[in-house]
């Protein structure tokens, strides 16, 4: 079986009005383009066109999440509250997460996306799949949006597949460079979803992510963090996965995984201060594949999140998807050699604290889990 690809050109009329950066422009503040735009997205779904990758993958339909799966997670007035500010020309889902008109059936269709690329992987249509959606999902609430998510994606996908195809064990490892938080929420007490969060350090949002969250009640000890510090390289993320992981995998032993895949960790990155290069998640992608086939029949699902170099995440999505694939393009990544040697890619004795106090929650989620 191939890989499946979903794509939807609506997915990029998802309009986040002019902002500097990622505030509302106004007063002293120039209007610019949102950080959180189509031409990432745009780009790399450009480059596996012309790398010769796309046309080897599956490709994937969306259709719109309904409201009793978006139901399973998001509360009515808050579904109800988006489709009215939608329908009268746009607003804010939250903090941080503007839109414009027509933002509530891209939304759904985000969702409804990654709802329908599980039923591609768990039905075998597809070995496993990368759903490139816009807007993002993993800062998603119950009741509100944050970080640019209006509707969680992988949460609700996850959801679908425990209420509709019956699993009871669903991993879901999170590289975006921010905390996800929305995810961490939705199961914080369910010992049916594994959450793994890799992010920068109380960044956003700097009040979630700590490596003592662990969940609670029959979901206590479900829920790993690893909050690294900013500027940790490929050292830190490499003693991650072998560490915390891929350990917390086997042990747990999914029946489905998702990869919340933001490239917002990338070295170039505007909203990050980490110094990953398109190897290491050419790396982490190939762990996962790996994991996926030993654990769960190969059932692997890439969601996209963030990522604002216009210049570098499609290098690095490229990547994911070769190793996804098990495709090479023969397409070098043209910045590879500058980024790998830079300074400060090994663990670091900070980075490595970090990763020893995870560790240690890894061992309540083994032997004192609520489970």
């Amino acid at each position: 079986m191939s890989s499946g690809f979903l794509w939807h050109e609506r997915f990029m009329w998802h309009d986040t009005r002019s902002a500097g950066l990622f505030l509302p422009a106004g007063g002293m503040l120039e209007p610019d383009e949102h950080a959180e735009n189509p031409r990432t997205k745009r780009r790399l779904r450009n480059l596996l066109e012309v790398s010769g990758l796309l046309e080897r993958l599956t490709p994937l339909s969306s259709r719109p999440a309904t409201d009793a799966e978006l139901e399973r997670f998001h509360a009515r007035g808050y579904i109800e509250r988006i489709r009215e500010m939608s329908a009268a020309g746009g607003g804010d889902a939250g903090e941080f997460t503007p839109f414009g008109p027509g933002s509530y059936e891209i939304a759904l269709l985000a969702a409804g996306g990654c709802v329908a690329a599980v039923d591609a992987v768990i039905d075998q249509t597809v070995r496993n799949a990368y759903a490139l959606v816009r807007p993002p999902g993993h800062h998603a609430e119950a009741d509100r949006g944050r970080g640019f998510c209006i509707f969680a994606n992988v949460a609700l996908a996850a959801m679908h597949a425990r209420a509709v195809h019956r699993l009871e064990r669903i991993a879901v490892v999170d590289w975006d460079v921010h905390h996800g938080n929305g995810t961490q929420a939705a199961f914080w007490k369910d010992p049916g979803v594994l959450t793994i969060s890799i992010h920068q350090d109380r960044y956003y949002p700097p009040e979630t992510g700590a490596v003592d969250e662990v969940g609670e009640g029959r979901g206590r000890g479900y829920n790993l963090n690893v909050p690294l510090p900013p500027g940790s390289g490929t050292g830190a993320y490499r003693a991650t996965f072998e560490r915390v992981v891929l350990p917390a995998l086997r042990a747990y032993r999914p029946e489905l995984m998702f990869i919340a895949s933001g490239f917002d960790a990338g070295v170039s990155d505007p909203l990050g201060r980490m110094l990953l290069h398109s190897n290491a998640y050419r790396e982490m992608t190939r762990d996962l594949v790996r994991a996926a086939d030993d654990l769960c029949a190969g059932r692997l699902l890439g969601c996209h999140e963030g990522g604002y170099s216009t210049a570098y995440v499609p290098f690095c999505g490229l990547a994911v998807l070769e190793e996804l694939s098990g495709i090479s393009t023969g397409v070098a990544d043209p910045f590879l050699e500058f980024f790998e040697g830079m300074g400060y890619q090994e663990l670091q004795a900070h980075q490595e604290a970090v990763i020893r106090a995870a560790e240690q929650n890894l061992r309540i989620a083994l032997h004192g889990g609520g489970r």
